[in-house]
């Protein structure tokens, strides 16, 4: 079985090298440019941006999408059936659990969700169309840039879609570098902007190089306004160095998230559906998202203990399993696994407060323990840590070694309790705070890693009231 992957615009070229990555018994073709062949797209994804992307409003783009995503959305369509049929096997997650993903990610980029986007980041969408004025006085543009680079990571399926839909809403032309990993839905993206759009045919490119080519990042990088980064913090650091300090670098590495749930969620009635919704956590895409969890932190003093609280979470995880089965686990990452759990058994002999909960194969682990200061992250791949803990002042001091990988917090808490922790939180790192079962689906525009998403990527071009004032004076009804 062949899919062909990757977007390239119009250069004249027919002719390329193709790179084929293996999945199983899947084979995917994707071009690997030549320098010159790349330096042909970069030229071309600029005037696209210029000529075409520019010359609409933020109105018609937005269309656009929404259109693109109905596609999507529609099971019957091709490009559906062809991710639900595919996804499965280059990434090995679970087939119902890409088909339910897709759906609630997708959701997220309909038209009236991408205007709550912008709105979110520049309150009055149409400075991304013309000038608008300003409360002080004067007047203001948003004006994207001509070229921004996006390198993406393959961890979670259709993630490239934040960053390229962004790069869409402020009209720059986009060149997208896929995973080797998951290189197949951002290049159906851009075939289906086309399809319904064929004046966007040359405002971006879908390719792929093999990751450290110095040469090829270089050139590339020395022609883009801003470069749009996700990786580990090690490739991030090295990508940083091949950047020049006039392009602008915006990075998205390494993140750690957990769960917090006090005692007023763990009465006998709502205690199972907490542990329910935070098992879902825990099993979508087997934690590999930086807002997946990998620990919870759990309160003394409700009618259910902590203790209760991590069975009830291990007969969670287990049934997801018969419903979602975990992906296959590479030899390396099964035998780090076993390792992992084994150390964590072995620990039970000095620890009478530890108790570990798992099955027989691995599919699962939940680790219960006691100490205050644990803030360890997760080997991932279905396997959490729940801590008892009294206050929330005793569990802050843990953490704050960790703040600047603190990303998200699923809670169940009261309404009072809510405002309370995230004040603590805030304080401490923490950029996003949702209920337990949606720490894997952010709300449009949300701020990832607590920055903008549309305003990073453009400049503000302000008249002031003074030259529009003294503009006055040179108008020909002026006497």
């Amino acid at each position: 079985m062949k899919e062909v992957a990757g977007y390239i615009p119009d250069i004249g070229e027919e002719e390329f090298q193709w790179k084929v990555l293996q999945f199983g018994d899947l084979e995917v073709e994707i071009p690997l440019l030549t320098e010159e062949q790349m330096n042909l797209v970069i030229e071309t994804v600029k005037k696209g941006s210029e000529e075409i992307l520019k010359s609409l409003t933020i109105s018609e783009i937005v269309t656009i999408i929404d259109r693109v995503t109905d596609r999507l959305l529609d099971r019957n369509s091709a490009y559906r059936q062809k991710a639900e049929k595919l996804l499965p096997i280059v990434t090995g997650y679970d087939e119902e659990m890409i088909r339910l993903g897709l759906t609630s990610y997708l959701k997220s980029f309909r038209k009236h969700e991408l205007q709550r986007f912008l709105v979110e980041d520049l309150s009055n969408p149409l400075l991304l169309d013309d000038f608008q004025p300003r409360v002080k006085g004067g007047f203001s543009k948003a004006v994207g840039p001509d070229l921004i680079t996006h390198i993406w990571a393959g961890n979670v399926p259709a993630l490239p879609l934040w960053s390229f839909v962004s790069g869409l809403l402020v009209k720059a032309g986009n060149i997208g570098k896929v995973s080797s990993g998951e290189p197949l839905f951002a290049s159906w993206f851009a075939h289906l902007l086309v399809e319904v759009e064929p004046r966007l045919a040359n405002c971006f490119a879908v390719v792929w190089w093999k990751g450290g080519d110095v040469e090829r990042e270089t050139s590339l990088f020395r022609q883009s306004d801003i470069v749009i980064g996700y990786g580990g913090n090690h490739s991030l650091e090295s990508l940083q160095s091949r950047i020049p300090v006039t392009t602008r670098f915006l990075p998205f590495g390494h993140k750690i998230s957990f769960g917090l749930v006090l005692h007023s969620a763990l009465d006998s009635q709502k205690a199972w559906r907490t542990a329910h919704q935070a098992a879902l956590d825990v099993v979508r895409y087997d934690q590999q998202g930086c807002y997946s969890p990998h620990l919870f932190y759990v309160q003394t003093g409700g009618n259910v203990s902590p203790k209760e609280f991590a069975r009830y979470m291990a007969r969670e995880l287990e049934n997801f399993s018969k419903r979602y089965p975990r992906r296959k686990l590479s030899m390396e990452e099964s035998a780090s696994l076993t390792s992992w759990r084994q150390k964590e058994e072995m620990s039970l002999f000095s620890n009478q407060n530890k108790e570990v909960l798992g099955d027989s194969a691995n599919h699962w682990t939940v680790v219960y323990e006691e100490e205050k200061g644990v803030f360890a992250p997760s080997p991932l791949n279905r396997v959490i840590r729940v801590i008892a803990f009294e206050k929330v002042e005793d569990i802050v001091p843990s953490m704050k070694p960790y703040r600047s990988f603190l990303q998200t917090v699923g809670m169940a808490a009261s309404p009072k309790e809510l405002f309370q922790c995230a004040e603590i939180l805030g304080r401490i790192g923490v950029t996003r705070i949702t209920a337990l079962g949606r720490m894997t689906s952010p709300e449009p525009g949300w701020h990832h890693d607590g920055r903008f998403n549309i305003t990073d990527l453009v400049q503000m071009v302000d008249i002031e009231s003074s030259v529009e004032e003294a503009s006055e004076r040179f108008a020909p009804y002026e006497d």
